[in-house]
């Protein structure tokens, strides 16, 4: 994250960082070798004036430490925002509509009851459960690595329109009945399924093909708020957290083992040059998606490798030919022309050093959808899952909601650290979860019944 030329990816909890062009090793081999040539020649002149190379490299060096500080907090922050935004709107449904706090029934993925009469028989309910729940997690996955290596993009597509439809139009519609029934206002189904359809519509655009930024931020966020409450009211307490403990864990393996599904995925893409399915990702800059639709796609397809041999064929018919394109155009009476206008020029320290300046502010200054943050929506369900089973089991403490929220950003930020330090891919939940896991449990157990027992004893701290 703190690393300004990178694509910052996560999927089902996977944090990603693509270095285009390597432009960090090469800037450091390029100032080690200036700082060499500098040493050895100390006297040297370019045009009548001492070379100052190596203060150069220094000072750019620095710009370029400071823009990646000063890029690396801003996207830190505009990933805080929609997480928060997530979660607050999780916690503020469960706190209102009582819906999604009511048992009425599980998931076909967790057939067991928690309902049992012995808490060992509870216990070994919820790990089936989760174990079921995880097998189901497993297969999706693999069954999307396999479908995407083998380039089946329609079927992919189509699995996620249907989920989207799905999102977007039935749970949107449950959400909103909910919420009128909560606070008692009238409305007919006509207009209900007006706005329903408005709303569903324009998601499906917005994500699938083009819209505002702001705007496919917005839908993307609330799917993954009301995936999130799915979860909480039909998972089972005990099965809920063992699912997230477990779901860490997978995480963990799932992206830092070789020949782990989700390290897999992402460097598939990396080696075609794609870029993962907008319907998954969250992105703080504008989506790819909408720069193919605005510009020209033939303009922007890449010359095919054939076209290169091609020419290279055609230009070794004659040796005049090949002697043109050895040249590139530059032939000797060019450079005798050059030099009777502007002189002779040479290769020198001091111009290399502003040639490379140039060309790293053009690499900072292009696409800037490459220099985004995306974070997939497998960590927005599965924090706001964390924060809101704490708001709705924990007899409505306010602390405890508010410890698994500060955890969940606090192991957020400790992630990103790791990932400017390291930087390889890193998954994006273990951090978080278990702060959040441990920071429940102990707020829920012992900070709340020493505030309720000062409380009852009027002590004051």
């Amino acid at each position: 994250m703190t690393e300004l030329s990178a694509n910052v990816h996560f999927q089902h909890g996977q944090l990603t960082e693509n270095f285009p062009d390597n432009h960090l090793s090469n800037t450091n081999d390029n100032t080690e070798r200036r700082r060499h040539e500098n040493s050895d020649n100390p006297d040297s002149e370019s045009n009548g004036q001492p070379q100052n190379s190596t203060r150069q490299v220094v000072e750019q060096d620095d710009e370029e430490e400071e823009l990646t500080l000063k890029y690396g907090a801003k996207h830190v922050i505009m990933l805080f925002a929609p997480v928060t935004l997530c979660m607050v709107v999780v916690v503020a449904t469960i706190k209102s509509v009582s819906f999604y706090t009511r048992k009425d029934g599980q998931l076909i993925y967790t057939p067991f009851t928690e309902e049992t009469e012995t808490v060992g028989q509870r216990a070994l309910n919820s790990i089936l459960n989760a174990a079921i729940m995880i097998s189901v997690i497993i297969v999706m996955t693999i069954l999307l690595v396999v479908l995407y290596k083998y380039r089946c993009y329609k079927v992919i597509h189509g699995w996620l329109i249907i989920s989207s439809l799905f999102l977007l139009f039935f749970f949107s519609f449950i959400y909103l009945t909910e919420v009128f029934k909560t606070y008692n206002l009238a409305m007919d189904y006509i207009t209900l399924a007006l706005m329903v359809w408005n709303f569903g519509v324009v998601g499906m655009i917005c994500i699938h093909w083009k819209g505002p930024l702001r705007l496919q931020q917005a839908y993307l966020i609330m799917i993954s708020a009301l995936m999130a409450l799915v979860f909480i009211k039909y998972l089972p307490e005990w099965t809920a957290w063992l699912i997230l403990a477990v779901i860490s864990v997978y995480d963990l393996i799932a992206v830092l083992s070789p020949k782990g599904p989700l390290r897999m995925l992402v460097e598939t893409a990396q080696e075609r040059n794609e870029t993962l399915f907008p319907a998954l990702i969250y992105s703080s800059t504008m989506i790819w998606l909408v720069n193919m639709a605005e510009e020209d796609p033939e303009a922007q397809k890449p010359a095919p490798k054939r076209s290169t041999y091609d020419k290279q064929a055609t230009g070794n018919q004659t040796q005049s030919e090949s002697a043109e394109a050895d040249d590139g155009g530059f032939s000797q009476e060019w450079e005798q022309q050059r030099d009777n206008r502007i002189g002779p020029q040479e290769s020198t320290a001091e111009t290399r050093a502003h040639a490379q300046a140039f060309q790293s502010s053009s690499l900072t200054s292009e696409d800037p959808e490459e220099r985004g943050v995306k974070l997939g929506l497998g960590d927005f369900i599965f924090y706001s899952v964390l924060v809101g089973k704490a708001s709705a089991t924990a007899s409505g403490d306010w602390n405890t909601t508010l410890a698994c929220f500060v955890a969940i950003l606090i192991g957020l930020c400790l992630t990103l650290l790791l990932l400017a330090i390291f930087k390889k891919a890193l998954p994006a939940l273990p951090i978080s979860i278990t702060f959040g896991l441990v920071f429940y449990f102990a707020t829920d157990n012992l900070v709340q019944p020493f505030m309720d027992q000062l409380a009852f004893h009027q002590f004051y701290i």
